[in-house]
């Protein structure tokens, strides 16, 4: 059952459009996440959503309540759409302490001072934070910080959290563990999330669903991340979603050459009349081998990363990446370098018309 349902909503800043008969519904309970290019207008379908900024037309509905309608007047205040909402830059207030900044929306709302301090002491435990009440923003580390952004949110018992790219400004280590708490915390309450970010990791981590928005606001796919990484709507989604290594691929009477050169294709061509394919994968799609049968290739570069050894082959013009891991090179005899020659497989394939891979490139 739908919590969020946008019908048709259209968002301009002076003559730049952001969004355009935009339609979305996000599912009771679910980790939903918006995940696309920065200046996409992720961020604007977010305020939107809170009721910090109003559409030009079209409708949000929260709950099965219609709270924005621009074309009936319908223009609900955020404090009472029952959401709560996480910011990429935390804002928590720096005079108050911890325990202030997560009674701070208990206190708007008239809480009595018992519930209210039981409430904020149950929230606190469960950001992990409860020995902290004392401390000021300034005595915290920025994990910290979030952890007291994320309590303040939760604290009024939203059926509904909004989060901001709320990982951005931290570190690699904190970026990980933080995004597997928010996920478990969703799950403990079991309630719904909207996430905000450019990062596929974290997208591909921690949510249900996803939906890919491209460079002019517009929702290219909507499905479970297993669905958008493998089986990808467009190439535009293919490219964006991590590293894309493309081989193409031109028709020549019945067969299917690679590149520049005359190396037949070892798999099965396309279905379509174009006279020029792209074969798309990801890097862990490619198998080496120093002999054998598959597309002859030369390596260009090999670089050593500790449990990986990530290699830049060329087959016929074309350059393409994969890895291997080093244990595994080493048992197999692929302690490549600059200058071997090597044989590739393939796992997976996708087909692209070449024209279109093109114009998704561009942008």
């Amino acid at each position: 059952m739908e919590i969020i349902r946008i019908e048709g909503i259209a968002k301009s800043y002076g003559s730049h459009q952001v969004h355009k008969d935009l339609t979305l519904s996000i599912k009771r309970g679910e980790c939903f996440t918006l995940l696309g290019p920065s200046g996409c207008g992720k961020t604007v379908l977010l305020r939107l959503i809170a009721g910090f900024e109003n559409p030009d037309a079209g409708k949000i509905f929260i709950d099965h309540t219609l709270v924005t309608d621009p074309a009936g007047g319908i223009a609900i205040s955020p404090d009472r759409r029952g959401l709560g909402v996480v910011f990429q830059d935390y804002a928590v207030w720096p005079h108050m302490t911890v325990f202030d900044n997560v009674a701070y929306p208990l206190k708007i709302a008239k809480w009595s001072k018992k519930e209210l301090k039981e409430r904020v002491m149950e929230t606190l435990e469960m950001v992990g934070m409860s020995s902290l009440e004392r401390r000021l923003p300034s005595e915290l580390s920025g994990g910290q910080q979030q952890r007291v952004a994320l309590a303040r949110a939760l604290a009024a018992n939203p059926t509904f959290m909004l989060l901001d790219e709320p990982l951005t400004n931290l570190d690699a280590n904190l970026r990980e563990e933080m995004r597997f708490e928010i996920k478990e915390l969703q799950r403990k309450l079991n309630i719904t999330v909207l996430y905000v970010t450019h990062d596929q990791e974290i997208a591909l981590a921690i949510s249900d669903r996803m939906a890919i928005m491209d460079d002019e606001g517009r929702i290219r796919q909507t499905g479970s991340p297993w669905e958008i990484f493998e089986r990808p709507a467009d190439p535009f989604v293919f490219n964006f979603m991590g590293i894309a290594n493309y081989i193409h691929v031109r028709r020549e009477g019945d067969d299917y050459l690679v590149g520049s050169g005359e190396q037949r294709i070892p798999w099965e061509p396309p279905k379509g009349d174009a006279p020029r394919w792209v074969a798309g994968f990801r890097p862990s799609d490619v198998q080496i081998a120093p002999m054998g049968s598959g597309l002859r290739g030369t390596v260009k570069r090999a670089s050593f990363l500790g449990s990986m050894i990530d290699y830049l082959i060329e087959v016929d013009g074309t350059q393409l990446r994969t890895s291997i891991e080093t244990h595994e090179a080493i048992a197999k005899g692929l302690m490549l370098k600059e200058g071997d020659t090597c044989v590739l497989s393939f796992r997976d394939l996708l087909w692209f018309n070449a024209q279109s891979l093109t114009e998704v490139v561009r942008q």
